[in-house]
């Protein structure tokens, strides 16, 4: 059993995407999950940390963390260190008080404490709340926060409006980024979205209307991958595909009062529902309202809706959906 540590504020959209790299996943407190196992594609996650493999859990202080980790068997050998979390502030813990008492319990145990580079970490977890808790398990695997560094700004190619890279890495794992899959994205603009699949180890295929928005995907894409990419110019509602050609669709539809687009919004957007499901299998689209009954008019079937509130006016829709 793990223990894995969500980013962000939302922990239904966080645990959602984690489900696409762990088993199980089951709600443990703000800001906490539990899992049965992890999938190579963890290192990918975009609203999780870290993982640890629990050892046990109890009521948020620091006399039951000792008492955790006192009944505990410990199994491993070398040098550990303790880092203890308030998660989102929620238990007011003192946690340098947390580090020191389960440290010199280790040490009472035989352990040497190095915290600058040891061999195991422990990490005690406090979470709070009306299911608040304390857990405490062995570090096991942490995801790689490297698409912060590459913001949109830092590309050959930006426009205004181009979506952060950490919601558009957890679209990709959602649709089903990885190794072996082909992703499309019919609306690609920039290509956002599809840097963050082609980085989670997907084969990407972008599709835009606009040659300026082609061509600029294009850059993008060359500067960020190491090829498996292909863009073309074309229609969203008339894909240049033969029927399957793709595993997965993701797409972030034109916003109403900032579309530039022409023609009618809502028949775009169901065209482009009814090609992908001509296409693919799976699909995610985001939007500033929920398509899901044109995604059903389109044949395809819900699994999920999450609302995400960007600021006063603006709210993201996602909606998961598959054949």
């Amino acid at each position: 059993m793990y223990v894995l540590e969500l980013a962000g504020q939302d922990d239904e959209f966080a645990a959602y995407e984690a489900e696409h790299a762990a088993s199980d996943v089951s709600p443990l407190a703000p800001g906490l999950v539990t899992a049965r196992g992890l999938s190579e594609q963890f290192d990918h996650l975009a609203y999780t940390h870290r993982a640890s493999e629990l050892i046990g859990r109890g009521v948020p202080t620091v006399a039951d963390a000792r008492a955790i980790l006192s009944a505990a068997t410990i199994d491993r050998e070398g040098s550990v260190a303790v880092r203890a979390v308030d998660v989102r502030s929620t238990t007011g813990i003192d946690t340098q008080e947390v580090e020191r008492t389960l440290g010199a319990e280790l040490v009472d145990r035989g352990f040497e404490v190095d915290l600058d580079d040891p061999d195991h970490e422990l990490r005690a977890l406090f979470s709070g709340g009306e299911n608040g808790t304390c857990a405490l398990g062995w570090l096991a695997a942490e995801t790689n926060r490297g698409f912060g560094e590459h913001t949109p700004t830092d590309r050959p190619f930006f426009q205004p409006g181009s979506m952060d890279p950490m919601l558009a890495r957890a679209l990709a794992n959602i649709a089903g980024a990885r190794p072996g899959a082909t992703v499309l994205d019919p609306m690609c603009g920039t290509g956002g979205i599809l840097i963050e699949a082609g980085l989670a180890g997907a084969d990407v295929v972008g599709v835009d209307v606009q040659e300026k928005m082609a061509r600029g995907s294009r850059e993008n894409l060359a500067d960020a991958l190491d090829g498996g990419f292909e863009v073309i110019r074309g229609d969203g509602g008339r894909l240049p595909l033969s029927d399957d050609a793709v595993d997965t669709v993701v797409f972030d539809a034109p916003y109403g009062r900032q579309s530039k687009i022409e023609g009618d919004l809502g028949e775009l957007v169901s065209d482009a529902l009814r090609e992908a499901r001509r296409v693919g299998s799976r699909c995610v689209v985001v939007g500033d309202k929920p398509w899901a009954q044109p995604a059903h008019n389109a044949g395809w079937t819900t699994e999920a809706v999450f609302d995400r509130r960007v600021h006063r006016s603006l709210t993201r829709y996602i909606v998961v959906l598959r054949t």
